[in-house]
């Protein structure tokens, strides 16, 4: 076969190895945790007044709250996992081990015995490259999780906001039921004192009748 001399392309969604797919269903966990940890019970719990008059509204917010961290989580990940070529280098990683593993198993069969603390040497070479980007990950990752922690405080803020003018349109409203109740109480007065009048009217009639009998 003729050697290829156009590389090849790397794909924009390369196969999870081992370690990948770990890396993944450990986000994955996590991210459930947190989600599960936010319920709609304890954060209404933080909210009584709006969970009392307008749940509907605030399991809304409550909604888009989740929906938004999970979005934004799962976005700063991918972008994270893409920017660092993290599946690259763990399906790398699985190689050189799967590899380092067979040349320790064929040299043992062999019965050479030089080649075992070479494998362990480039492999511990190897993990001596890999510490410090795993370390910049690290920090990476520690900063992504400070900028979503800020945003979700800007969103509670948010969320208080809206629980304040909630409060204010609730104490408005009871306001004008108040006034309500007073326009219908004079209005009962109103119309009590009027019969009353209509009812001395009509006596002093009857009695200007008989008189001039």
């Amino acid at each position: 076969m003729p050697p290829n001399n156009h590389p090849n392309q790397p794909s924009t969604t390369p196969p999870l190895g081992p370690r990948a797919s770990r890396l993944h269903q450990v986000f994955e966990q996590a991210l459930a945790r947190t989600l599960k940890a936010n319920s709609y019970s304890n954060f209404a719990s933080c909210f009584p007044t709006p969970a009392r008059h307008v749940p509907a509204s605030l399991e809304n917010v409550w909604r888009q709250l989740n929906a938004k961290l999970e979005e934004s989580a799962k976005a700063e990940f991918e972008e994270i996992v893409e920017e660092r070529e993290a599946v690259e280098h763990l399906n790398e990683l699985d190689r050189l081990v799967s590899e380092a593993r067979e040349r320790k198993e064929a040299s043992g069969d062999s019965g050479k015995q030089g080649e075992a603390p070479h494998t362990l040497g480039a492999d511990e070479l190897y993990k001596a490259h890999l510490t410090p980007y795993l370390k910049e990950v690290q920090s990476t990752l520690d900063n992504k999780l400070e900028a979503t922690h800020a945003q979700n405080a800007e969103l509670a803020k948010t969320v208080q906001a809206q629980r304040l003018e909630i409060e204010k349109l609730l104490s408005h409203l009871e306001s004008v039921v108040s006034d309500v109740e007073g326009a219908a109480s004079a209005s009962r007065q109103f119309t009590q004192e009027n019969h009353t009048r209509e009812d001395a009217i009509q006596m002093d009639e009857e009695m200007n009748n008989r008189s001039g009998l």
